[in-house]
């Protein structure tokens, strides 16, 4: 269900330039004072408000429903449970989305039976002394649109969407999906602004050079 969005995010093989997001006010004030009043209905408007995209987050984590659903509840109880350790000194959106990258986080470091973390050095295309490409990294952004492929890309997309890292993927989920700005995906993963950028470049770079050798390999079958 990510096939667009995350084609449109990769479909460049070069680092973005992003305009560092200006200060703004929390619209959030209404949520965050029912939170603090511990009205009733403040768990109802929490998840009315961040309960999809804390899912998304979690399940591109997790990469499992089960455990994105149960590291959802979890930090959503959190907030409510500890919303007086909210101190303001970031949006709302930022520490809830926080908060429940860090239950997912727990999710992923419990389950002693998944795969160990893959070293994306190992599949990274090569720079040369000056930082660019050592080879050219095939366009196949034309081919995307043949209904014979489609289907075999999703799946393509899909397992290597599995094999990025759970911190590769957060930082990629936040921003190049969920359209988070990158200063605040940064602040909702307790990382710095410039960590946060690499990482999404990375997982760019990692997901379009396993998607050009899948499309590699189809225009060899249909040759």
């Amino acid at each position: 269900m990510y096939q667009s969005t995350v084609l449109d995010a990769i479909g460049h093989a070069v680092p973005d330039q992003y305009a560092t997001a200006s200060p703004r006010v929390d619209p959030q004030c209404d949520l965050l004072a029912a939170l603090q009043r511990r009205d009733p209905a403040a768990c109802e408007l929490l998840v009315a408000r961040y309960g999809d995209r804390a899912y998304r987050l979690a399940i591109g984590i997790t990469r499992d429903s089960r455990d994105a659903e149960e590291a959802v509840s979890d930090a959503f109880w959190s907030i409510v449970r500890k919303i007086d350790t909210f101190r303001g000194d970031a949006a709302l959106g930022s520490w809830i989305y926080r908060v429940v990258a860090n239950a997912a986080y727990q999710k992923v470091r419990r389950q002693a039976h998944r795969r160990d973390e893959i070293p994306l050095d190992e599949v990274l295309p090569a720079f040369d002394e000056d930082g660019c490409h050592a080879g050219p990294i095939q366009d196949w952004s034309t081919d995307v649109d043949d209904p014979a492929v489609q289907g075999r890309l999703r799946e393509a997309l899909q397992s290597a969407l599995d094999e990025l890292p759970p911190h590769y993927r957060a930082i990629f989920v936040l921003h190049d999906m969920e359209g988070v700005s990158m200063s605040e995906a940064a602040t909702s993963l307790g990382i710095t602004v410039s960590t946060a950028k690499t990482r999404a470049h990375r997982a760019r770079l990692f997901l379009r050079k396993r998607l050009s050798a899948f499309m590699e390999h189809v225009a060899v079958t249909v040759a």
